[in-house]
């Protein structure tokens, strides 16, 4: 069942994306938006205008709708993996993308240190 104002232009590609994901997960704008914590007309412009969402809120998104983040930006081709829970080391990098920008550079640093450490160790 439709409801609200008719748009006056077509959604942009997210937007229709993001509108289709909400539907099939039976919510509407308002239930979305609370559960983002953010107003239903704040969210009504992420389906009806181009937008560029910050990485928390994606993850934020994709979390109220029950979806990958993966899922969420890319659209018909993505690669839907197991409904099981995201890895431990996913669920590590999206906590840490919650902190300050500053502190998220000693994680990407340390995390690089260790890559090429491993690297050096097994190359050979």
């Amino acid at each position: 069942m439709k409801t609200g104002r008719p748009a006056n232009q077509p959604r942009p590609p997210f937007g229709e994306h993001l509108h289709a994901l909400r539907e099939a997960a039976g919510l509407s704008q308002e239930q979305l938006a609370d559960k983002l914590g953010i107003a239903q007309r704040s969210y009504s412009q992420w389906e009806r205008r181009p937008v560029a969402l910050r990485h928390d809120q994606l993850v934020a998104l994709a979390d109220a709708l029950g979806i990958s983040t993966a899922e969420l930006i890319g659209g018909d081709g993505a690669q839907k993996r197991g409904s099981g829970p995201a890895g431990k080391l996913r669920q590590v990098f999206e906590r840490a993308s919650q902190l300050p920008r500053d502190q998220q550079k000693h994680v990407v640093r340390l995390i690089e240190d260790t890559l090429t450490a491993y690297q050096v160790r097994n190359a050979g």
